[in-house]
């Protein structure tokens, strides 16, 4: 398999050295040489991230420093309260949800959450949920829905977490059991692909009046590499089943999938997380805005029409 960061590397050298030059005392000729290799940075980013293969794309939706769910939350979200806990098992810290105010707005928030660090990949799981944290998200839900505040979710991981205890437990009925409460819940959703959006995993927050996707995050119903794991026994064709899969937010938008593709900042979304982070804020109000003048009967209509009209294919 090619090199994870190769399509980078040339970005990644103009960034290290401007880095050593705006470590140097302040000159002219310093400030020259720096506003030079700054031009030159935009232009190679934009040449490089406007040209991205699927699997690229895979890989810049995987990126470490990508914003997460609680990156949005400290900057988006005011007084949020995080929730613990499903009331049958145990937390899960794959999962983060709770309430707090987007603006003038309450809100209930709800987001798969990875580490950055070796340890809290661990602690989270890498964004793998288990049943619990399914059964804590819809424990969320319902309570957003008693008090008619609408939902945000934040779709960021591989897949749930396929393990023996998880299945044990019962991650399958416990994703059905939140497609079948969303797709009726009595107030307004929207959801957002932040990074990598996979399989049932993704979809057990994602049935949302308003689908968004950041430009370069992908959303699919198997990873490349387990797609094919399976079609050919061979995961180094991971980047063959990028591209049959169809999972890049261009792809979900011309297939229905999503509603809306919010733009990145050049050089991806780990290049300028404020501006994403700011971006995704101002998309998500706009939505709830409109979503807010909906009477509830027709937004229960059109979300499960949303839904049903997806998978249409004609005969050839």
């Amino acid at each position: 398999m090619a090199n994870e960061a190769q399509f980078e590397e040339p970005i990644q050298r103009v960034r290290r050295r401007l880095d050593e030059l705006k470590g140097f005392a302040e000159s002219p000729a310093r400030d020259r040489e720096v506003e030079k290799l700054e031009g030159k940075l935009g232009k190679l980013s934009r040449e490089v991230y406007g040209n991205l293969t699927p699997w690229q794309k895979t890989l810049v939706a995987r990126h470490p420093n990508r914003p997460f769910t609680l990156d949005y939350v400290r900057v988006l979200i005011r007084d949020f309260v995080e929730w613990h806990g499903d009331r049958a098992f145990a937390d899960d810290p794959a999962i983060v949800a709770g309430f707090g105010f987007l603006g003038a707005r309450a809100v209930a928030v709800i987001g798969h959450q990875k580490g950055r660090d070796t340890k809290e990949k661990i602690r989270r799981n890498f964004g793998m949920p288990r049943p619990e944290g399914y059964r804590k998200a819809l424990r969320v839900m319902k309570l957003a829905e008693k008090f008619r505040k609408p939902v945000l979710t934040f779709i960021d991981t591989p897949g749930a977490f396929p393990g023996l205890e998880s299945e044990e437990r019962g991650v399958s009925e416990a994703i059905a059991r939140n497609l079948l409460e969303m797709s009726a819940l009595q107030t307004p959703i929207v959801a957002t692909v932040i990074g990598e959006g996979g399989s049932g995993g993704a979809l057990g927050i994602g049935i949302a009046d308003a689908v968004l996707m950041l430009e370069h995050s992908v959303y699919s119903v198997i990873s490349p590499e387990g797609c094919a794991a399976i079609l050919w026994k061979d995961q180094s064709r991971a980047q063959e089943a990028a591209a049959a899969l169809r999972l890049t937010a261009g792809d979900c938008k011309a297939l229905g999938v999503i509603d809306e593709i919010l733009p990145e900042p050049s050089g991806g979304a780990h290049a300028d997380p404020v501006a994403v982070i700011d971006t995704v804020g101002r998309a998500v109000e706009e939505r709830l805005e409109r979503l807010a003048h909906v009477p509830l009967e027709m937004l229960l209509e059109a979300r499960y029409a949303k839904f049903r009209a997806m998978g249409a294919w004609e005969n050839a």
